[in-house]
């Protein structure tokens, strides 16, 4: 693949190329992940648009100082989010590209890893449970080791292919 500097066409994508012999319900399919991707895309704006908000408004109000936990958790807890969001619609576009079917174990596996992520971030340890906790953290522990096995499954495979 040529670097994006160095081109001097639009590469053809794999939907206009495949399009004619797609049957109806991948075109069905096709259509309506274009049309997720869009509302994702929309909802990851509206998101950002929040998060400079709160940033400006926390930096004019003085509050904005980046050490303190309350204000950390916050704005990390804001972009976790926009991270989230984003890995979504990533995943979403591998399905656009023709490089997966639908969803993909791995990458929802990947999106909650992100979001419990997310959840530690904005938590607040002085008020969360021993026992919650725990369960935050077994549950992340269970998904890395499914992540691992499916990531390890994917490497065979594609050994296999070779």
């Amino acid at each position: 693949m040529t670097e994006i500097k160095d081109r001097t066409e639009c590469p053809q994508n794999d939907t206009q190329k495949y399009w004619p012999v797609m049957t109806l319900y991948e075109r069905f399919e096709h259509v309506i992940t274009i049309i997720i991707s869009i509302i994702i895309a929309i909802v990851i704006v509206f998101a950002l648009l929040q998060l400079v908000r709160e940033v400006y408004f926390l930096v004019i109000s003085g509050v904005f100082t980046p050490l303190d936990h309350r204000v950390f958790q916050i704005v990390f807890g804001m972009i976790m989010t926009l991270l989230i969001a984003m890995e979504f619609k990533h995943s979403i576009l591998k399905v656009l590209d023709r490089k997966s079917h639908i969803i993909q174990a791995r990458g929802v596996v990947m999106i909650a890893l992100l979001a419990l992520s997310r959840k530690l971030i904005i938590l607040d340890f002085s008020e969360t449970s021993p026992s919650k906790l725990a369960a935050l953290g077994f549950v992340i522990l269970v998904l890395a080791i499914v992540h691992y096995i499916l990531k390890r499954n994917d490497l065979m495979q594609s050994k296999e292919a070779a």
